[in-house]
């Protein structure tokens, strides 16, 4: 028990990132970017690709599934279509888990960032990645999930609904610390005509009423969203009853912007950086750090609709 004992206190913390979200919504640019942040840091980072389609990474992947399996190969032997594929390919890293604990317990690393596939349903009914997530949590990973979803999609109100209930069903679903994204700040310049309110409301979810008004009357695709009030509502209504949601702006371009969502990660899975770290950050973004809320400081960014 003594040796027991003694293991546990000398073994090094374990930490992760498991970034996931739809397709296009700029993981593998995040995973990238991110790491080579996190270098600036002195930080030292493995990078997981999880993705067994993935054959256009940014980065060089240290753990890689596709030396395990991948989607081209499924297709091929079993006759599959790419999403029964990507399905077949997480269930069978599940069952063999044993080849990614091993992969994992090679590496010097203490923070891995692992890069997900980008089919929603796995984070949503699908249990696989679930159930190999909970056993490396069980392992004693501290593992945040990161969730990238586009920016864009506040530009209409009834994408926006879309995106906080897969928000709250993937956070529920997963289980696990959880940070939602809205990527790709630096293009909501694009969109500045389309938004109804600033960016403080997406991003802190404020009161959804006002976003029912805004689609009370009007018609997308040739549909007259009035019909569905009463679903809106009600999907409105449980989104705010839990209290779960709300997002963090990330422009990946830009390092403060990566600090603060760094911040928001190592506060969601316990990660303390130790005082050379501490340094690093203080000497390379000494001018991100400071009392400015999130939104205050993107703003003169990202928010062309604030004075």
């Amino acid at each position: 028990m003594q040796k027991q004992v003694a293991t546990l206190q000398t073994r090094k913390p374990l930490f992760g990132q498991l970034v996931i979200g739809p397709p296009g919504s700029g993981k593998t640019s995040y995973c990238s970017r991110m790491k080579t942040f996190l270098g600036k840091l002195e930080r030292e980072v493995t990078i997981v690709n999880l993705d067994p389609a993935n054959d256009n990474m940014e980065y060089e992947s240290a753990i890689d599934i596709m030396q395990l399996v991948t989607v081209q190969d499924v297709m091929e032997q079993f006759g599959l279509g790419p999403n029964g594929a990507l399905i077949y390919c997480m269930e069978f890293l599940e069952a063999n888990f044993g080849w990614l604990l091993e992969q994992l317990k090679a590496s010097s690393c203490k923070y891995f960032i692992f890069d997900c596939p980008g089919q929603v349903e796995l984070y949503t009914h699908h249990n696989a990645m679930r159930n190999i997530f909970e056993k490396l949590d069980q392992l004693g990973y501290h593992l945040c999930t990161v969730h990238l979803v586009e920016s864009h999609h506040c530009s209409e109100p009834h994408k926006f609904i879309s995106t906080l209930l897969l928000s709250l069903h993937t956070m529920l679903q997963m289980g696990l610390p959880h940070v939602n994204v809205l990527s790709k700040a630096d293009l909501l310049k694009e969109y500045e005509s389309k938004l109804a309110f600033n960016v403080e409301y997406y991003t802190e979810v404020l009161d959804l009423n006002y976003l029912l008004e805004c689609i009370e009357h009007s018609s997308i695709g040739g549909i007259n969203r009035t019909k569905y009030k009463k679903l809106d509502a009600a999907i409105v209504s449980m989104v705010e009853d839990y209290g779960l949601v709300s997002f963090h702006l990330l422009d990946s371009n830009k390092d403060e912007s990566l600090l603060r969502l760094k911040n928001a990660v190592d506060k969601a899975n316990g990660y303390v950086y130790g005082a050379g770290e501490e340094q690093n950050v203080n000497t390379l973004l000494a001018c991100a750090v400071g009392a400015e809320t999130q939104t205050e400081r993107m703003k003169r960014d990202v928010d062309p609709y604030r004075s």
